[in-house]
């Protein structure tokens, strides 16, 4: 599964590869894959996304197009 919405969030906010993965502690290709969808993204790196970018997880893997996270 590609999760085309984790590129378009670090493209938007002038991220590189290699930014956003230095704040999760992995290396740029580990990242790469998530973006690509060759690799699964844990539930420990989309709660660390969510919180980066202070959005919902629901966004991130496309079950609402909400960016509010509920509270």
């Amino acid at each position: 599964m590609k999760f085309q919405r984790i590129q378009d969030l670090r493209v938007d906010s002038d991220l590189s590869q290699r930014e956003i993965s230095e704040f999760l502690h992995i290396s740029q290709r580990s990242y790469s894959h998530y973006e690509t969808g060759t690799r699964g993204i844990p539930a420990e790196m989309l709660i660390r996304i969510a919180d980066y970018y202070q959005i919902s997880i629901d966004y991130l893997v496309g079950r609402t197009d909400h960016k509010e996270m509920l509270k």
